[in-house]
């Protein structure tokens, strides 16, 4: 691993257009990162899913329920109304956003080389980054999750750790490698969870305290002080979107979707 000692670091961000919970990472990151250290060169925003609209209402509207479908919805309207967005965001930032269908396009890899990258963060990318993306940053492509790994590899791991009666939620900070939720752990950091609690609250909250996290360990990898720890693959587990019964006990567990 380089070390980009007095020089800043170039950042890449590549996330999902949520204007609902993603983008809380995104405003505290933004407020808070060190600009005479960092340098972000890149904002790239795809499409949530990687799939059409109206399919992804679907699977939202089977997650939340009607009553909560409709909250969300009303919410996302709201947002939507006054032009809120990650991109939006950057731009009031003075940002550049980098256009991008696929990480894993030709075109768009070559857009980062000639950006001489130095970290690429993933936050909530709705893709798998393959071997030549990968291969693009001089230090490190790097993902946040909110789960502890590698039992809580897959999608939503706030959801099934507040299933579990899990006492904390961890999000983690780790290498990216081709397999998914499989590099080395970077940071850590438990974010206490309540008997009774709401899946926003802690969504919310998680991406905010999150995004500081992040920032800790990009400076860290800027001064070569970053240690990865392997992961135990013999303890994965892999989690899938949840289904309306799994929704069903989570609410019976006394929790609340919003």
């Amino acid at each position: 691993m380089s070390e980009i000692g007095n020089e800043k670091l170039k950042l890449v961000f590549v996330t999902e257009d949520d204007p609902l919970y993603v983008i809380r990472f995104f405003e505290v990151f933004f407020d808070e990162y060190p600009k005479d250290e960092i340098e972000i060169v890149g904002v790239s925003v795809q499409e949530a899913f990687h799939e059409p609209k109206w399919k992804t209402a679907k699977r939202i509207f089977r997650f939340y329920g009607p009553i909560d479908f409709c909250r969300l919805l009303a919410r996302y309207f709201k947002v939507k109304l006054r032009g809120d967005s990650i991109v939006k965001l950057a731009k009031e930032k003075g940002l550049p956003i980098v256009v991008c269908g696929s990480v894993n396009d030709p075109a768009y890899i070559q857009k980062l080389k000639d950006l001489e990258v130095d970290v690429i963060a993933s936050v909530a990318g709705p893709e798998i980054f393959k071997k030549g993306i990968l291969e693009v940053p001089k230090v490190r492509c790097i993902n946040i999750h909110s789960g502890r790994l590698p039992i809580y590899r897959g999608m939503m791991p706030n959801f099934w750790q507040l299933l579990h009666g899990e006492k904390h939620a961890c999000i983690t900070v780790h290498e990216m490698v081709e397999k998914l939720d499989a590099g080395g752990v970077l940071d850590t950091l438990e974010w206490e969870l309540k008997e009774r609690d709401s899946l926003d609250r802690v969504i919310t909250g998680t991406k905010q305290d999150g995004a500081r996290l992040m920032m800790k360990v990009i400076l860290q990898l800027k001064n070569g002080e970053a240690v990865s720890t392997p992961l135990d693959m013999s303890k994965k587990k892999y989690f899938s979107f949840p289904q309306p019964k799994d929704v069903k006990q989570f609410r019976k567990r006394g929790h609340r979707m919003i």
